[in-house]
């Protein structure tokens, strides 16, 4: 963790000489951790013995500085002397950084700090001697093409007279000039699913071949595969339970979901359900799960007992042939907690299960349908390894020698393959680096866990730098943790993961090194929308182990996921704690820990006294709070807070005393509200405001040039003043209450076309308010949600008008007349359009009206007649969901559906359901109508969500 930690201190140093840019102590040691940034940065990734020495002198030298002077700047900052008082806004803040450097100079935190600095200058010297004898070269091949960096030392500062030279070429990336994601859908979850971890099906840009690619297939088990998926189709009419049995990443989920999409199984069941168990589960979430698959959960369940999701299941399922996949299964009593859900009015429906242990098997009643599954044999690891290694590429003859070495060191099983080859993926193609791989993969070769853990190590010792603390950070959530990528970007930024790169900010860089994680089969997509945009991502539970193993070797990372006592000097050893049980013990007394994060999985309790001083993340959502926890104002090191609360929430004043606070989010468990301070904005460094349903006031202060987000506000007004105070925001989502009388013109909404950097904008409204003739929308709004308003086709047509509009949902909407007219040079890029619950009964509309339109989706529109035909002509056009239509209207899109058929147009699909009376609406072919799964669709190999 030694980049993570020389980057997190080098912020912090760069926020001190913002202030004080004179102090040469402190300018010294950021040009001697930048300069250890930069040799990191262009060194290789590969881990020799003395480099592992090295990063670790490195990363403790480092955590010793930044704890000295991070505790030293709370205490400062804290101090009545230093900020008189409550500090209300950023100035004072940089004045009690002026008043803290004398005192700094003059204290036992100085003295302490000289000792650290003279560790790191020993580091430097190491440094220098290894650039030297090019110890931190990978490959003899590079040595006369990378210059030494020449470093001197005069005094106190350390120059670097001739930059660092880049990356050597061993293990470098490379860019990608096209990407097709091939992914598993149809199904809530893909845990523990090998498919899920190949590379992405790309090409590089060195490569002169032509861009198309095709579907990786599954490699191994194609036995199994024909013999279940004729258990599944047999003539036996009795419910069948059909196992899959096999260690962890042997590929059981990757079997099952090859059958659950097989085109003659979705044909051969009118419902297909998957749900993921994992060895903690809660039945409630599972009956929810499965509901959602079925595409039979609306809000209006939330409230629902779990025996009323029981009974919802099972009269959802009775009647039908229906398939269950019930994956990752741990405990025979959640067999026992789900069996009675299931009917057997033999039909011939059918259970998958896959599962680590034989006996849940048996238990299962499925002896006689049970699957194990073996390790693969030597020429099918070797395809699999060619197919994760070089795509869609033949293999260099000079290569398959090596290769096949590497592959039988896998011993055959799919996810070391799957890891291995993605590593090899980013490698360059050539006999060196397939040997060194080869060589260093030799010890493990028994298939023990040991060994496993031995074989992914290596796709974490050949990450780059800059995205190992990404990757162990994924350890601080709970096995088979659905996890959402807002969320994480926001973790990393706060946590001073993301270095800065210009013109991008920081959470733009975050998801390429995101994307990059993914591409290395380290992270696993779970959900995205059309656009490719990730939505949720997990991790393997392997992966996971292996982050949490790395975590704990490098000081990095505790989990309490145990009701045992941990030892003092173990906690304070860690930079991150993430509590997934209720604690059996006391963790107040880490005073002056080094703990830096705070996650909270679990409904526990805070400590009773906050004693974290150097605490940057709060992460409490799961801890329901009645008032807000007043310790947390002293935690003034604090970038991320997360909170959830019942009844009347209100967040003080005295917030604005954490001057470094990044991201609040603020969302409530069941009924309340939350009211904010006016402070609340003049905080300088907020990127992210989230809530739901709170009301803040806006006065005059400077400006907040750092805020994007700011969601769940009510009644914001939209001043000239308010706009100048956040002028780069790019989300926002606010909702008005106001009634008819009162109107919107209070709010300003006018104004919106000032905020030029606005990307996605929701807006929910009251009683169906209409909406002002004046409005105008921000020039490069990207997303626009409209939520139960009235809205003139004037204003229809300003919506039209927004050139980069890609995104459109109107919900509750109410238009001018049921009529819709579209013009031409309207809608010129929107790519998904959605219209839920709506009048409408005739709409006019030509392909040339929606040239972009990739998705449409009608939901609740009982009134309108049909689609017009013309817009089955749209070239783009991919896929037409309907909920709760009239006939005519299924009919009308299932014409279109046939007249592209005719014309060779095989890229169109429709989805219709009815919840109503259960029918899925077949027309003369059902091929490419069908059932809506959830609210995910299959189009095009990638997944789609509607939300």
């Amino acid at each position: 963790m030694a980049y993570a930690a020389l980057l997190s201190l080098t912020q912090t140093l760069e926020q001190i000489l913002g202030s004080r840019p004179e102090e040469k102590q402190i300018k010294s040691l950021h040009e001697k951790l930048s300069f250890l940034l930069s040799f990191l940065d262009g060194s290789s990734p590969k881990n020799t013995e003395s480099m592992t020495r090295l990063e670790a002198r490195i990363r403790d030298a480092t955590y010793e500085a930044e704890d000295i002077i991070d505790l030293h700047m709370s205490k400062q900052i804290l101090s009545e002397s230093a900020c008189q008082g409550v500090i209300s806004c950023f100035w004072e803040i940089i004045a009690a950084l002026k008043i803290m450097m004398p005192v700094f100079h003059n204290s036992e935190k100085y003295e302490g700090l000289q000792k650290v600095i003279k560790k790191i200058d020993s580091i430097l010297e190491d440094v220098e001697k290894m650039i030297g004898m090019k110890d931190i070269e990978c490959s003899s091949k590079s040595s006369s093409s990378n210059k030494s960096a020449v470093v001197g030392s005069d005094n106190d500062s350390m120059q670097i007279k001739e930059p660092l030279s880049g990356p050597p070429p061993e293990f470098k990336s490379t860019s990608i000039v096209e990407i097709e994601d091939i992914e598993v859908v149809g199904k809530t979850n893909d845990q523990n699913d090998v498919q899920d971890l190949q590379p992405r099906n790309s090409l590089r840009a060195t490569s002169s071949k032509s861009t198309s690619t095709k579907k990786i297939t599954m490699v191994g088990f194609e036995d199994e595969l024909l013999q279940i998926k004729e258990e599944l189709v047999g003539q036996s009419s009795r419910l069948k339970i059909i196992s899959i049995v096999g260690m962890g990443g042997i590929g059981k989920t990757t079997l099952a979901s090859n059958i659950y999409d097989d085109p003659y199984i979705k044909e051969h069941f009118h419902i297909r359900a998957w749900t993921t168990l994992s060895q903690e589960y809660h039945v409630r979430e599972l009956l929810v799960d499965l509901l959602k698959s079925m595409g039979d959960f609306i809000d209006e369940m939330i409230p629902y007992e779990t025996d009323e999701f029981k009974t919802r299941v099972y009269q959802r399922l009775r009647g039908y042939r229906y398939l269950i996949v019930m994956d990752d299964v741990w405990d025979i009593k959640a067999l026992d907690e789900l069996r009675s859900i299931f009917p057997d009015v033999n039909n011939g429906s059918r259970i998958i299960l896959t599962t680590r242990l034989s006996d849940v098997a048996v238990y299962a009643g499925s002896s006689s349908l049970t699957h194990h599954l073996s390790f693969l044999s030597p020429e099918k690891s070797w395809t699999l390894l060619c197919q994760k290694a070089l795509g869609n590429e033949c293999c260099p003859p000079d290569l398959e020698e090596i290769g096949k070495r590497i592959a039988e060191k896998c011993k055959g099983l799919p996810l070391a393959l799957v890891v291995i080859g993605g590593v090899l993926y980013k490698a360059e193609k050539t006999r060196a680096d397939w040997e060194f791989v080869a060589e260093n993969a030799k010890s493990a070769v028994t298939g023990n866990n040991e060994d496993l853990m031995e074989i992914l190590s290596w796709s974490y010792n050949h990450l780059p730098y800059h995205l190992r603390a990404c990757f162990l950070y994924m350890g601080v959530f709970p096995e088979d943790y659905v996890i959402h990528v807002t969320h994480l970007i926001r973790l990393w930024v706060a946590e001073g993961f993301i270095k800065p790169i210009a013109h991008n900010n920081l959470e733009e860089v975050a998801k390429k090194y995101l994307e990059e994680l993914i591409d290395r089969n380290l992270i696993m997509v779970r959900y995205r929308i059309y656009t490719g945009e990730i939505i949720t991502c997990s991790i393997h539970d392997i992966m996971r182990e292996l982050c949490v193993r790395k975590a704990q070797e490098e000081k990095f990372l505790y989990i309490t996921d145990q009701k045992v006592e941990i030892s003092l000097e173990v906690k304070k050893n860690q930079r991150h704690l993430s509590i997934h049980r209720k604690m059996q013990y006391d963790i107040s007394d880490i005073y002056d820990s080094t703990i830096r994060s705070l996650l909270y999985f679990t409904d526990s309790l805070l400590p009773n006294s906050l004693c974290f001083q150097l605490l940057k993340v709060l992460e409490a959502g799961d801890i329901n709070f009645s008032e807000f926890p007043i310790e947390i104002v002293k935690l003034v090191n604090l970038r991320y807070i997360a909170l959830s609360y019942t009844g009347i929430f209100k967040i003080p004043a005295a917030i604005a005393k954490l001057c470094n606070l990044q991201t609040l989010i603020v969302f409530r468990n069941f009924k309340g509200k939350i009211l904010l301070p006016e402070e609340l904005l003049k905080m300088p460094r907020l990127r992210h405001l989230l809530f739901d349903e709170a009301f803040l006031l806006c006065s005059h202060g400077p400006q907040n040039a750092n805020l994007q987000t700011l969601s769940g506000v009510i009644d914001f007004r939209f001043t000239q003043e308010a706009l100048q105070i956040i002028p780069n925001l790019r989300t926002s989502g606010i909702s008005y209450y106001c009634d008819r009388e009162t109107g919107l013109s209070l709010y300003c909404l006018e104004n919106l076309v000032l905020l030029e950097q606005l990307e996605s904008l929701k807006c929910n409204f009251w009683r169906h308010i209409p909406l002002l003739q004046n409005l105008a929308f921000p020039p490069n709004l990207k997303k626009l949600t409209l939520s139960g308003c009235r809205i003139s086709w004037h204003n229809m047509s300003l919506v039209g008008s927004l050139h980069n509009l890609e995104i459109l949902k109107l919900k509750h909407v109410v238009f001018e007349s049921t009529s819709w007219k579209a013009k031409e040079g309207e809608f010129s890029r929107l790519k998904f359009l959605l219209v839920e619950r709506n009048l409408l009964e005739f709409w006019e509309a030509e392909a040339a009206h929606f040239p972009s339109l990739q998705i449409l989706c009608l939901r609740h529109c009982p009134f309108l007649n049909c689609i017009p035909s013309e817009i089955g002509e749209i070239p783009s056009l991919q896929l037409i969901i309907l909920y709760e239509c009239r006939l005519s209207v299924v009919n009308s899109a299932h014409s279109m559906l046939e007249e592209q058929q005719e014309l060779g147009n095989d890229d169109l699909e429709v989805h219709a359901f009815s919840y109503s009376d259960g029918k899925t609406y077949h027309g003369i072919s059902n091929r490419k109508v069908k059932l809506t799964l959830g609210h995910k669709v299959s189009v095009k190999k990638k997944n789609f969500i509607v939300h």
